[in-house]
């Protein structure tokens, strides 16, 4: 799917969004949330404090840790208020959220989200306003997301999981929503050009998870326009976690992720230029190199897709691959017990895209889509290992048709293949796919492919849980296990 991301420009009601301006600061600017509630009957509390900085050249420095200079960070707290123990009080359900559709729709998603888009109103304040085409440093684009999880309570409580770690998932829908907005401070030089330019959401590089992600420390993620092509541009996300002990910035770094956007012209739906970037320091001058590097991979990846022609060793591997499943096709009592077809690994779950779960340009929002597949991801490699799995990467990922409002959405997984050679940390490969399905005009096409890596805790494993080796039944599932393997080696 590609997740549109646009900024239009909206009225705000003074009684609900106030701006100021510090006093200590002129270059920051708050955006508070007022008068939602003067009732000791109202639970429900929007606390999100956004922080936005305008670019300062004297704001990095070649001895700077990455991601990190000059940067005020964008505050996330908690979107309702802690649970009362000194009695009963009702919920008044019609007070606690009461607001246009047309005035916000993110107001269903995370705080995080919630208070990235409305940090774009901002943004558009402190814009350029030329109309030509110009040149932004990173450090015009960086931003900064702060989760004090060690401090607020019912935030800590919005991302838990149930095994007292981080919902992955929700984190997925935040780094797509922050390289949003990063994309649209880089692109954007006046509020007009909400009108005319539409940024897409075109892939996600792999994922991979470097440490455990703790639910009771503070969190950051820290991001930046790391470059730019004629239409494209690359943003790579960090997310920090203190190490106990240290204060390195390597030893911190729990996940990097590269998101690539592609701007179009709302109008013709063609291609449209977009502001450049001159990295400075020594560390922007190397993320770009890293960029440039993994844009050209990806144009020969997809021109050897294009001139891929079947041989003798691509045949073999098939046969190799479904000489165990026709096994179990044509002889079943004689198959091997340790191993399983890949269709009895398969789950499934079906949605209506709904209005609440639309990004700013009205579509469905990318992050949404990243969660739901993580969670069917999750469920499928549950199911399959017998004990709650560990997350360890994602793959690539592409969107390749947008999805809507009112499409109804089906998601389908299977665990695709296992690495077995470590008994320790079996792998457990994971695929969705996302099909937008039209009844109406009896269609369905792909929007999404999805991979995802996990692995078992060796602790709450049971004596009866055995990870089995999982086989094809058919030359196209056969072929897509090759096509994954080779992904993994590469």
């Amino acid at each position: 799917m590609k997740a549109l991301i646009r900024f239009r420009p909206y009225s705000l009601n003074n009684n609900f969004l106030k701006t100021t301006t510090s006093t200590n600061n002129p270059r920051y600017h708050h955006l508070k949330i007022s008068n939602l509630s003067s009732s000791n009957h109202q639970i429900f509390n929007l606390l999100s404090c956004i922080h936005t900085t305008q670019y300062s050249s004297s704001s990095s420095s070649s001895s700077d840790p990455p991601f990190s200079g000059g940067i005020d960070p964008i505050n996330i707290a908690s979107t309702v208020s802690a649970p009362k123990h000194d009695g009963v009080s009702a919920i008044d359900a019609g007070n606690s959220y009461r607001k246009p559709m047309s005035l916000w729709p993110g107001m269903y998603h995370s705080p995080v989200t919630n208070a990235l888009w409305q940090a774009r109103s901002n943004i558009l304040d402190n814009t350029t306003n030329t109309d030509s085409v110009t040149i932004k440093p990173p450090a015009y684009s960086r931003t900064t997301i702060l989760y004090p999880f060690s401090t607020d309570y019912i935030l800590r409580e919005q991302y838990r999981n149930p095994w007292n770690g981080i919902r992955v998932g929700k984190l997925l829908e935040d780094l797509d929503a922050l390289a949003g907005t990063i994309s649209f401070k880089h692109c954007f030089n006046h509020a007009s050009m909400a009108e005319s330019l539409l940024l897409v959401t075109a892939s996600v590089d792999k994922m991979v998870i470097k440490k455990p992600i703790l639910v009771d420390t503070d969190v950051k993620i820290v991001g930046a326009v790391t470059w730019v092509g004629r239409s494209s541009m690359e943003i790579q996300l960090e997310v920090l976690q203190s190490t106990q002990g240290t204060s390195d910035g390597e030893e911190s770094q729990a996940l990097v992720a590269n998101f690539t956007f592609v701007a179009r012209d709302s109008k013709t739906g063609k291609s449209a230029t977009i502001n450049q970037i001159k990295p400075e320091t020594a560390r922007e001058k190397l993320l770009w190199q890293e960029a440039e590097e993994r844009n050209k991979s990806r144009k020969m990846k997809r021109l050897e897709k294009k001139k891929e022609v079947e041989n003798e060793d691509e045949l073999e591997k098939l046969n190799a691959l479904l000489a165990e499943g026709r096994v179990f096709i044509d002889m079943p009592a004689l198959a091997d017990r340790d191993s399983i077809l890949i269709k009895d690994t398969c789950l499934q779950n079906s949605l209506v895209c709904q209005p609440q779960q639309r990004n700013t340009h009205g579509r469905i929002f990318g992050g949404f889509l990243m969660r739901r597949a993580f969670e069917l991801a999750f469920a499928t490699a549950y199911a399959f290992a017998g004990s709650a799995p560990v997350f360890l990467e994602v793959d690539h990922v592409d969107f390749l048709k947008p999805v809507d409002v009112g499409n109804f959405l089906r998601l389908k997984s299977c665990v695709l293949y296992t690495e077995l050679e470590n008994p320790k940390q079996p792998l457990i490969n994971v695929e969705v796919v996302a099909h937008v399905t039209r009844p109406e005009l009896r269609t369905a096409e792909v929007s999404n492919k999805f991979y995802f890596t996990f692995t078992t805790n060796s602790d709450t494993m049971t004596n009866n849980s055995k990870i089995r080796n999982v086989v094809p039944a058919t030359e196209e599932e056969a072929r897509r296990v090759i096509e994954r393997m080779e992904a993994e080696k590469c």
